[in-house]
């Protein structure tokens, strides 16, 4: 194919590639190759997670673990090496570089040197921390665009730089998040250098999420995610709890794991709730789907830790509305513009475990009402949350940002 008709390479930057809790990245590196995208996908830490998603083996983008600085030998070679292929952007940004850590600046140079060893065009990185600030930096030496995708932790929790994420929106060419929420937020708080944002949601492959209308389902709530203070679980188990005192009894299946397991299995074991909480683990994509479509209801009661930390709009809240498994949840950040209370799922506020409790009950015991919220929250993600429509959108943005390969050698 000639350069003419080549699409513009872009590399995708990483802390961790792939990471298992992270699955909203490797949907959208699937989609947008689906429409056509030329990705190299570049990761600052090895793989820490056992099991993978089935998912990953579509991925066509070549993955590259960038080295950290062994021998100091190693650092100035990699210095010396980028400044021969980029000699006025290094020289201009010896301050920065110099201003890194020795890891950061490291990754950056070597990254640097493959934008122009593989002609890549564009990098975009996703969370506004570490990835965001060597993605900047060797798109600064590489005289190239750079674009971000911020999506919680990085925005609100209270170790966040805040004049560092000043500079990184400032400078990107493009910043995506991921809720209006996070757009009002980030605009009122960081003014003239948030004047390349944009929101687009993250999606969800709705081919593989088939609705099943749950006219009839068994007494069982699932909850998925990370077993992390921010999730709220130690409020669903109280719920649990007060099911059963009711004389209302359901199962909990939880999925996934964390460091709060050992205080929550504490937690279920202290309440005398062992045969009704069930911990599975981390499952694959598969497995947790088979789970959110044999449950009344999935239950995200997020709540905003005590270090600020919280969830932006948790992926499995889109998931259970895909299936057509009702959701419960709280207005915490985003999560509204997909949980429209009484119309696409029930909103209980932060913390209350007795409007945790009622709207479960409502879900496990009223058939109407649930087949109701599922068919709009199916056809509200269906609007809002394909992974296809959004990953097109995002692939669009970027072709704009990245010109087509010119030939040019190395």
């Amino acid at each position: 194919m000639s350069d003419e008709g080549r699409a513009p390479r872009i590399g995708y930057v990483l802390k961790m590639y792939p990471r298992f809790s992270e699955t909203f990245v490797v949907t959208e590196v699937l989609a947008m190759e689906h429409h056509g995208a030329d990705l190299d996908i570049f990761s600052l830490r090895p793989p820490a997670d056992g099991r993978f998603h089935e998912s990953l083996s579509r991925v066509r983008a070549p993955v590259t673990y960038l080295p950290s600085p062994g021998k100091p030998l190693e650092l100035w070679q990699a210095l010396s090496d980028c400044r021969a292929l980029h000699p006025s952007g290094f020289d201009a940004h010896m301050d920065e570089i110099l201003a890194a850590t020795p890891a950061d600046a490291y990754q950056a140079v070597i990254l640097a040197t493959a934008v122009r060893e593989r002609e890549i065009s564009h990098l975009h990185a996703h969370f506004g921390s570490v990835a965001a600030g060597v993605a900047r930096l060797a798109a600064r030496i590489a005289g190239i665009s750079y674009s971000i995708t911020l999506h919680a932790k990085d925005i609100f929790h209270e170790d966040v730089d805040h004049a560092e994420l000043a500079a990184r929106l400032r400078d990107a060419a493009l910043c995506v998040t991921v809720s209006d929420f996070n757009e009002r937020y980030l605009r009122g708080r960081y003014g003239d250098d948030t004047a390349s944002l944009i929101r687009i949601y993250n999606g969800i492959d709705l081919e593989a999420f088939a609705y099943t209308r749950p006219m009839v389902r068994p007494r069982v709530v699932v909850g998925v995610g990370r077993l992390v203070p921010k999730k709220g679980f130690h409020h669903l188990i109280d719920a649990v709890l007060q099911l059963r005192d009711r004389g209302r009894p359901v199962r909990l299946d939880l999925v996934g794991g964390g460091a709060e397991e050992t205080a929550l299995r504490a937690q279920v074991a202290g309440l005398g709730l062992e045969d009704l909480v069930t911990f599975h683990g981390p499952l694959t994509q598969t497995e947790a789907r088979q789970m959110m479509r044999g449950a009344a209801a999935l239950a995200a009661p997020c709540i905003v830790g005590p270090d600020g930390n919280r969830d932006g709009l948790p992926t499995a809240i889109l998931e259970g509305l895909a299936l057509g498994t009702p959701v419960v949840a709280t207005p915490v950040t985003g999560i509204p513009e997909a949980i429209v209370h009484d119309r696409t799922g029930l909103l209980v506020p932060e913390g209350d475990v007795t409007a945790l409790a009622d709207a479960l009950e409502a879900l496990v015991e009223d058939d109407a009402l649930r087949c109701r919220l599922a068919d709009a929250g199916r056809e509200h993600v269906e609007s809002h949350f394909d992974a296809n429509t959004n990953g097109k959108m995002l692939y669009d943005v970027m072709a704009q940002l990245a010109p087509r390969p010119q030939g040019v050698a190395v």
